[in-house]
C-alpha cells in the first residue's frame, strides 16, 4: 500500500471552459455546479456570484444552468434558474445560492443547496422534472449543515444522504461525513458518522462530500479536503468507496489527491489554492468519470480520468 507517483484526475486541456466573461450578464465568477446528465447533454448548475452587488446583499448570487452536446462548450441560460427565496420563514436564510448538489432518483432530479443563516448553513431541498420549472419542498437539515448529497436511488428500502455538520468558531473550522436516512426525503434520521477527515492527505483539517456515483464495486464518492498551513488553506480532491448494500461501510479511502490546485487558474483567484467539486459525472460505457470544478471560486473546469482506475485506487487506499 503506497501512494499515487500521478493524479488519476487530468485536465482538459481547454481549462477553464467556463469563464465570468462568458456569462451573458455581469458575472464575478461562475463557479462550483451541481453536474447530470439531461436528454443527452451535459447540465451544469452553476454558482455565479453577480458583479455590482456586495456580499450579504440578496440575490448577490444566483443559480444559472449551463448546457453542452460536447461537454467541453456551453451555452449559459442569461436568466437564473434558481435565487433566493423571498416569502418567510426561509427569505432571512437564502440569500448567498451556491454550491448546489443534484441527484437524479427515478425520473426526478433533486437539488439540495445552503441556506445562509447566522449559526451557519441549513440545507434547502428543491426539485425539477425538466430544468425549466421547478419545486421547493423543505429546509432538511439544521445548521450546520454543509450540504447533504443525496444518495441516487433507495438502499434497503430508504432514501440516504452524506451530510457535512461541522464545529465553526473564531479559531477553527472542522468538518466531517456523517450518514443519515430517510423514507421520504423530507423526515431524516439515524445519524451516524461516517469519515472523520483524515491526513496529512487529502485533508486533516475538514472534508466534505459530493453526489454519490454507483459502480459495481460500491458507492464512489468524490470528497474535497482542506490542508490548512500558516499561510493559507488548500482544497484538494480525493474519494472513498461505500458498500453498495450497507453505506454505512467504508471499503475505501483513498489516502493521495486525485487532484489538487497546481494549474495558474487553480492558484490564483477570488479564494487561491482552490479545487472545488459538488459532483461527478459517470460515463460508464468509455469507463470514464468527469469532474466539473469550481477553480479558485472564480472559474468551473473539467478533469476526468478512469473511473474503474479510481475505484481501484479506493480500494487499495492509495
Amino acid at each position: 500500500m503506497g501512494f499515487l507517483n500521478e493524479f488519476i484526475l487530468h485536465r482538459h486541456e481547454a481549462n477553464p471552459i467556463i469563464r465570468p466573461k462568458d456569462c451573458p450578464f455581469p458575472a464575478d465568477a461562475i463557479m462550483n455546479c451541481g453536474q447530470v446528465m439531461h436528454e443527452g447533454k451535459t447540465l451544469l448548475l452553476c454558482s455565479v456570484p453577480y458583479r455590482g452587488f456586495p456580499f450579504g446583499e440578496r440575490n448577490a448570487a444566483g443559480m444559472h444552468i449551463a448546457t453542452s452536446e460536447d461537454g467541453i462548450h456551453f451555452e449559459i441560460a442569461p436568466e437564473p434558474f434558481i435565487t433566493g427565496r423571498t416569502e418567510a420563514p426561509y427569505n432571512t436564510i437564502d440569500w448567498w445560492c451556491i454550491d448546489p448538489r443534484v441527484t437524479k432518483i427515478d425520473n426526478m432530479y433533486y437539488i439540495v443547496r445552503p441556506g445562509q443563516g447566522p449559526t451557519g448553513p441549513a440545507a434547502l431541498l428543491e426539485r425539477t422534472k425538466d430544468w425549466k420549472t421547478r419545486e421547493f419542498l423543505s429546509c432538511i437539515a439544521l445548521p450546520p449543515n454543509r450540504v447533504p448529497c443525496l444518495f441516487p436511488e433507495k438502499i434497503g428500502g430508504r432514501y440516504y444522504r452524506l451530510d457535512r455538520p461541522y464545529l465553526a468558531t473564531a479559531e477553527e473550522e472542522r468538518g466531517s461525513i456523517w450518514l443519515s436516512a430517510s423514507p421520504d426525503l423530507l423526515y431524516w434520521g439515524d445519524h451516524r458518522p461516517l469519515v472523520e477527515p483524515y491526513g496529512p492527505f487529502p485533508g486533516s483539517y475538514k472534508i466534505g462530500p459530493t453526489t454519490p456515483v454507483k459502480t459495481d464495486e460500491g458507492w464512489l464518492v468524490i470528497i474535497h479536503g482542506v490542508l490548512r498551513s500558516c499561510a493559507d488553506s488548500r482544497y484538494s480532491l480525493s474519494a472513498i468507496l461505500l458498500d453498495l448494500e450497507d453505506p454505512s461501510r467504508v471499503i475505501g479511502k483513498m489516502r493521495s489527491w486525485i487532484l489538487t490546485p497546481d494549474a495558474p487558474y487553480e492558484l490564483s483567484g477570488h479564494v487561491s489554492n482552490v479545487v472545488f467539486a459538488c459532483g461527478a459525472i459517470p460515463d460508464y460505457e468509455i469507463d470514464r468519470i468527469r469532474v466539473y470544478y469550481g477553480a479558485a471560486d472564480t472559474t468551473i473546469c473539467l478533469a476526468s480520468g478512469s473511473l474503474s482506475e479510481l475505484v481501484e485506487a479506493c480500494r487499495k487506499q492509495l
